[in-house]
């Protein structure tokens, strides 16, 4: 039986993850952490989350829990994940991440962490995301440059990063399946005289209201037509499925930096 943490527990995302847990067969939830000023902790996770007392109560700590885990999953804020991977680096312990908004230098420090353990980090953990981000490569191949790209991605009101994690997902496979550099390349926004547009660049455009779970659309914009490619998401219990599928995986890996592509074998 796998062993998972999940950090974050409180959260609308850790909950969901908490009980996607429990569904899924061959591991179990042996612990659960949220930041130290939480008004949740000391609480059941399995009662925060809707599906029952579990046993397993809030820890202020990873640290304080870190020996009784196989994995963790991490879908907290980018200061918190980056010393989680540390924890996990210096215990020998497999971690998912599903946190975005990272610096580059938090880049390196997980970089880092993943040549001592398995590291699976992405941006979103839906399978049906990376089955659009292979779609996305096809479109990109096959247009070539004879099109104007954009991502457009809307989330709900409390999202602090932006564009998301899975926008910049998409902008990246658009990018790679070009040959081009997504950080030279992406325009993030339009105000004023621009002037006509770069066909080189990948525009992206944000939308933030109401409780939007996720809504990403490519546009390939040509000559006389449009093609679109588009993902919805309508709940989390999505994302959670995939990144428990994930932890499952990588517990058996060998030490390296991995995302759900691989988790999926699309690569």
């Amino acid at each position: 039986m796998i062993r998972v943490a999940v950090c974050g527990a409180a959260g609308r995302m850790g909950r969901a993850l908490v009980a996607a847990v429990q569904t899924q067969e061959g591991v179990k939830l042996a612990a659960a952490t949220e930041y130290p000023q939480s008004s949740a902790l000391g609480a059941d996770a399995g009662e925060l989350a809707g599906i029952g007392k579990l046993g397993v109560m809030i820890s202020p700590s990873l640290a304080d829990v870190i020996n009784h885990v196989d994995v963790v999953i991490d879908f907290s804020t980018p200061a918190a994940t980056v010393a989680h991977a540390q924890l996990c680096q210096q215990n020998g312990v497999a971690i998912v991440i599903g946190t975005t908004g990272f610096s580059d230098a938090d880049q390196q420090a997980l970089n880092a962490a993943a040549q001592q353990v398995p590291l699976v980090c992405s941006g979103n953990y839906s399978v049906g995301v990376n089955v659009t981000l292979k779609l996305l490569a096809l479109a990109a191949k096959t247009f070539g440059d004879t099109v104007d790209i954009d991502v457009l991605e809307a989330h709900h009101r409390h999202k602090v990063d932006a564009p998301s994690g899975t926008a910049l997902m998409m902008g990246q496979a658009v990018a790679e399946a070009l040959g081009r550099d997504l950080k030279e390349d992406a325009v993030y926004a339009r105000e004023g005289h621009t002037g006509p547009r770069d066909r080189r660049s990948i525009g992206f455009q944000t939308l933030r209201g109401g409780d939007t779970v996720g809504d990403h659309t490519v546009f390939f914009f040509g000559e006389g037509e449009r093609v679109e490619v588009r993902h919805v998401a309508t709940n989390r219990a999505n994302f959670a499925h995939g990144a428990v599928r994930a932890a499952a995986w990588a517990v058996a890996r060998q030490p390296g930096r991995y995302d759900m592509q691989d988790v999926l074998g699309l690569k």
